[in-house]
């Protein structure tokens, strides 16, 4: 199958969501992964010194202009992000660089079924996400990708297993690296295979638990979800039926197809960017970003983005679903390379109290 098929931005919670013939199933496979899993080898220096091909992700300005599209960037307030001839030049979002390196990380999964019995791309879940932005992300070239992994952590039999894996993704152009991402997965009715590895140590970034101050939000930007968003992003490169086929999403207890939660965090840091006092005249440099993917988003809602400004140069941001209450994003902050200013109060372009884009 098309690995790019089997990519999935789907929310942690959808653990809560399966249908019970499909935990049932699980269940009955776990039993069978479990005897297969006391015969199995957990090598961790095979793990350790694995060399993953590269990943080639060649692009043009067009894929950046989908892919801002699909963030819900406008021509009426985001033409820097939508037109290749605009003076100063067109401008990529940096989460693209998330887009960009995915794919890389199938291989890992492939890898370690041989030592996780059952372990699958279907039953691996994004939990966790961080980017640290190195350099510039071109408009158009070839980005490289390189995989490895960070940690594996089996919480026991069918309980699960966590996977992190690191990509370090280059300008082919240059040879310089522009962004590196951390992938963290919840992979669904495995464990007991006995194993715990530990590679590289992470950034403190990429652990921080980014729990809000306890006072009310500085900031809050409201934006809506187009009943086409999901639809326009999974262009970009994920085409997880899960986000457009309603036979698929009722199968795992959604009512209706779900949004991607890489687009809702796209969506996340892009109000946050627009947030941020002086970002019309000089984008700030983004340093890394992290969140934590907590429940899922219908296209058609509402999403208030809650801020908080934590440090000069670190605002702490929360995404929720404003008709449902629900948190879709939770433990999330974009750190930056200077000092930035939060500009106080709320931001609504879903209602037009303060429709004018600062980006």
């Amino acid at each position: 199958a098309n690995p790019v098929l089997q990519s999935s931005h789907t929310p942690c919670s959808t653990q809560k969501r399966l249908t019970r013939p499909t935990l049932q199933n699980m269940a009955q496979q776990t039993t069978r992964d479990a005897a297969a899993a006391s015969t199995s080898s957990f090598d961790e220096e095979e793990i350790r010194s694995q060399v993953f091909g590269k990943h080639r992700h060649s692009y043009s300005t067009r894929d950046v202009i989908l892919y801002n599209l699909g963030l819900g960037c406008t021509v009426s307030k985001h033409l820097s992000f939508l037109y290749e001839g605009i003076r100063g030049g067109l401008r990529t979002l940096p989460t693209y660089a998330i887009v960009s390196a995915h794919p890389a990380i199938f291989p890992v999964v492939k890898f370690l079924s041989k030592f996780i019995p059952g372990m699958t791309l279907s039953r691996a879940l994004h939990g966790e996400q961080y980017v640290e932005i190195v350099g510039p992300i071109p408009t158009s070239g070839t980005l490289l990708t390189r995989c490895e992994v960070v940690s594996v952590e089996d919480k026991g039999p069918g309980k699960g297993a966590v996977l992190v894996a690191r990509t370090v993704t280059s300008d082919e152009a240059t040879g310089r690296d522009v962004a590196v991402n951390e992938f963290t997965s919840f992979v669904l009715g495995v464990g007991g295979f006995g194993g715990k590895y530990s590679g590289s140590p992470r950034a403190p970034a990429a652990t921080a638990a980014n729990n809000p101050p306890q006072r009310t939000p500085d900031a809050v930007a409201h934006a809506p979800v187009s009943a086409d968003q999901a639809a326009l992003y999974r262009l970009s490169g994920d085409y997880n039926p899960l986000h457009i086929d309603p036979a698929v999403s009722s199968a795992v207890g959604y009512k209706t197809p779900i949004l991607h939660g890489l687009c809702t965090l796209g969506m996340s840091v892009r109000l946050v960017l627009e947030q941020l006092q002086g970002a019309e005249h000089d984008a700030p440099q983004v340093k890394s970003i992290k969140a934590r993917f907590s429940s899922h988003v219908f296209p058609g809602e509402q999403l208030a983005v809650e801020m908080w400004q934590a440090t000069p140069r670190k605002v702490i941001f929360r995404t929720k679903v404003v008709d449902r209450g629900a948190v879709a994003i939770s433990n999330a902050a974009v750190d930056f390379a200077q000092d930035v200013t939060l500009v106080r109060g709320q931001a609504d372009a879903a209602r037009g109290v303060s429709t004018q884009s600062r980006l």
